[in-house]
């Protein structure tokens, strides 16, 4: 149950005063009782001193004890106290209360014992001849260097109690007074603190309603006059940060409404935390939040790639098909709370245009094929029959470009057969040495005609490859052209060696070199860096964006290193193993 902190500090007051002011009437009631016993004792003394003085004069060496027996018991009547007398051997002689000759000895009484051992005994006891609790004090009364006998003086202990219990009447009355006026203060003390407490708890409640508008304004120069103080300037901050954030959460809203890509966060429950319009119009999909994002998308391409992205705990990137619109989802693991971010870019016509493309060049290729074949085959007629130098210039000319347009076509057809989706690769072991040592034949008379040297290092227990081994000739094939082709002088290295679970072959010439704005776009379809050359050695752009696409079919990795002047090199690493993902790109 919750409890006012207003209840708390009086409460604690409250139980603190009360128990204060019981341990004080304890207190008070124990010393009041210990202080009326010791000057009953010193009363007592007092009398028995006197009487003892007295009883001096009486006759009591002669004998005459009943005279001494009278004159106590009048005694005692008038003062109040029992008296009694005891001979040094223990026998009553006298008693206020009793027959002296009835009462046993008293040689062995506590207080009688201290008395004739020359101190002034005291004791409190039970009484059994009175019936009564009492207090004894008793001392001895010397004449001539001897001990005559011992006087005691006795009082109930009743007597004691009763002044005791007036005073401590007394002492209550006035605690309970004392504790009145404290509670009334403490009251007053708890509604001080309490009132801002409960103005600063009412400002803090509307604050977390989002009404920053409130100020808490105490009069009091205290530390809770800081805290208000303090809190008010809390307050202004948080506005203006609020302000600003509510400003900043409208234009995030506004921008990503206004995105064409769909968007959709999940949390790590896979829950729907944010959607946007453009994935549920791109989609066809209501998604609400707070919801399984499979109770709405039953996609297998969506459920892989998010499982995916949450075992891996890294980025990933995948084409995914969605009621017939292809998608290119990028999916973004957010570590901190472990959401999941994809976006869903609609690429559908980019890959209608790419089919369209490729198969334009793969019908413009075939259809080019026969005719440049019959050029070709009437040019070779032509070049048998005898004709004038100028008209075999014209021929050449002609010849040597029909050669360049079938090669291009060739690599065409090459590049539309790599990029269909469903080709298959024949894998294979493939000896890399003795696959560079059958490319190296077919250049061997260009090779020799120039006059360069060629360098072929394998490392020791080098690892063969699975690939296909048609498929890796081309690419040395066109890796080794262009090298034989742009090299004029030095000569061509090839090194081989396994890296972990790769084997790196590097293809280097001393040629040209490339120049490193052209570095990252040498792979790319019909992009040559001397067009001029390359159309005088009869290049046609496509024999390095050949070679990419098929040491990708492998999973492999190429890199060009190049500096002008110097030469370039080809680095290319191909799995040692194989993996069942080799068999489709």
């Amino acid at each position: 149950m919750k409890r006012s902190i207003f209840f708390k500090i009086f409460g604690g007051y409250f139980l603190l005063t009360v128990a204060l002011s019981g341990l004080i009437v304890l207190i008070s009631s124990y010393l009041i009782r210990d202080y009326q016993v010791e000057r009953t004792a010193r009363e007592l003394r007092d009398i028995a001193a006197v009487v003892g003085t007295g009883l001096t004069q009486q006759p009591f060496a002669e004998g005459k004890t009943s005279s001494i027996d009278h004159s106590v018991k009048q005694l005692g009547k008038q003062i109040n106290i029992r008296i009694t007398l005891v001979d040094p051997e223990g026998k009553v002689i006298a008693d206020s209360e009793e027959d002296p000759q009835k009462m046993e000895n008293h040689r062995t009484r506590t207080e009688i014992a201290q008395a004739f051992e020359g101190n002034t005994g005291r004791f409190l006891r039970y009484s059994e001849t009175l019936g009564q609790q009492m207090l004894y004090v008793a001392i001895p009364i010397h004449k001539d260097g001897k001990t005559l006998y011992v006087v005691r003086a006795s009082k109930f202990l009743k007597d004691i109690k009763i002044v005791s219990r007036e005073l401590n009447a007394r002492i209550l009355q006035i605690s309970i007074i004392i504790l009145i006026l404290a509670l009334v203060a403490a009251f007053i003390f708890a509604r001080t603190i309490y009132g801002p407490i409960r103005e600063l708890t009412s400002a803090i409640r509307r604050v977390a309603g989002h009404d920053f508008s409130v100020r808490v304004l105490l009069k009091q120069q205290d530390e809770l006059k800081e805290v208000a103080d303090s809190f008010n300037d809390m307050t202004d901050e948080m506005q203006g940060l609020f302000s600003e954030l509510t400003c900043q959460k409208e234009e995030l809203n506004s921008i990503i409404s206004s995105l064409q890509e769909g968007l959709l966060v999940l949390d790590s429950e896979e829950r729907v935390l944010f959607t946007n319009e453009s994935l549920k119009a791109v989609t066809g999909r209501d998604l609400e939040n707070g919801k399984l994002y499979w109770e709405t998308i039953r996609e297998p391409g969506i459920n892989e790639l998010i499982n995916k992205v949450r075992a891996d705990r890294h980025n990933h990137v995948e084409e995914i098909t969605v009621n017939g619109y292809i998608f290119l989802c990028s999916a973004t693991f957010l570590t901190s709370k472990e959401e999941i971010v994809l976006v869903f870019h609609d690429i559908t016509e980019i890959r209608k245009l790419e089919k369209i493309k490729s198969d334009f060049v793969l019908n413009v290729s075939h259809e080019l094929r026969t005719p440049l074949t019959s050029i070709k085959g009437f040019i070779d007629t032509m070049d048998e029959g005898e004709l004038s130098d100028e008209q075999r210039g014209y021929l050449a000319i002609i010849k040597r470009n029909t050669a360049r347009l079938i090669n291009v076509v060739k690599d065409l057809l090459v590049l539309s057969r790599l990029e269909e989706k469903n080709l298959t690769l024949e894998l294979e072991p493939v000896d890399v040495p003795d696959l560079i040592e059958r490319v190296l034949k077919i250049f061997e008379e260009q090779i020799r005609e120039k006059g360069f040297s060629v360098e072929v290092r394998a490392a020791e227990g080098l690892l063969p490859v699975m690939g296909d081994a048609f498929k890796l000739e081309q690419v040395f094939v066109n890796l080794f052209d262009n090298a034989v082709k742009y090299t004029d002088t030095g000569g061509i290295a090839v090194e081989m060696e396994t890296r972990g679970s790769d084997v790196v072959i590097s293809v280097a010439d001393t040629g040209p070199g490339i120049p490193p704005q052209h570095l990252n776009r040498i792979f790319e379809r019909f992009y040559v860096v001397d067009k001029s050359r390359s159309k005088k050695l009869g290049g046609t752009g496509l024999g390095l964006s050949i070679v990419k696409h098929i040491i990708l079919l492998h999973n492999g990795k190429i890199s060009v290193e190049s500096t002008p002047g110097q030469g370039t090199k080809f680095i290319i690493a191909l799995p040692a193993t194989i993996n069942p993902l080799l068999t489709s790109s």
